[in-house]
């Protein structure tokens, strides 16, 4: 707590006061343009990977940055990404996945999580991954099949996140696009699912063309009328 404190104190005294009118107009409201779904390892920062200002992402983490598919239930990622898309308007989704990730590691040793009973049931949602990687991977054991599980982890994310009916409305409509990345901890390097290619491929950096998990708008929003 102490730590924190300090950071705080740093924040208010060195940060802050460089960039007093940016939280003066944030105290207002917030427009991101993009949620950044992601995982809860302490390691991934979004903000700081992304040199991120205050009020530029949306950012929800959780336990193999998970989005259970659509249901009756209501869950809170799927909360918050309905009102990042109904109310902020955001015009990309990213879940991102990334390296020596814990809740994947669970899917390869489910026992890692026998004692857990909350942790196993929400891992349920990742299944897809395990039985992807287990028909057609090297396995679910071993660095590679890690990998492999991250992958097609965000893969299947991305699937559950289409279900979503605001989602899939923005998404028809061209409001929205959705995104699959994988962060490497260890080299700072970035991979995005490109589904044309049906693969994850390196992001470069000054790439500006970064590859997509969305396919192209069915409906065009109508014109705005003259005034």
């Amino acid at each position: 707590m102490k730590r924190l404190i300090e950071g705080f104190e740093q924040f208010r005294n060195e940060v802050f006061p460089a960039q007093r009118e940016v939280f003066r107009k944030l105290a207002s409201g917030q427009s991101p343009s993009t949620m950044f779904i992601t995982c809860a390892d302490s390691r991934v920062m979004p903000e700081l990977m992304f040199s991120a200002q205050p009020g530029e992402l949306f950012v929800y983490r959780n336990i193999g940055n998970i989005v259970p598919p659509y249901a009756q239930h209501v869950s809170g990622v799927v909360a918050a990404i309905e009102y990042a898309v109904k109310v902020l308007k955001v015009s990309h989704i990213v879940i991102c996945g990334h390296s020596d990730c814990g809740a994947m590691k669970a899917l390869q040793y489910p026992e890692l999580v026998q004692d857990m009973p909350s942790v196993g049931a929400w891992m349920k949602h990742a299944d897809v991954a395990r039985y992807v990687v287990e028909q057609n991977g090297p396995g679910l054991h071993g660095p590679e099949s890690l990998r492999h599980l991250t992958e097609e982890n965000v893969v299947g994310q991305l699937e559950h996140l289409r279900t979503l009916p605001a989602v899939a409305a923005a998404m028809a409509s061209g409001q929205l696009r959705i995104h699959g990345w994988v962060y490497d901890i260890a080299h700072a390097e970035l991979k995005a699912f490109d589904a044309q290619q049906g693969r994850f491929v390196q992001i470069e950096p000054g790439r500006v063309d970064v590859p997509e998990a969305t396919p192209h708008a069915r409906f065009s929003m109508p014109a705005a009328s003259a005034a």
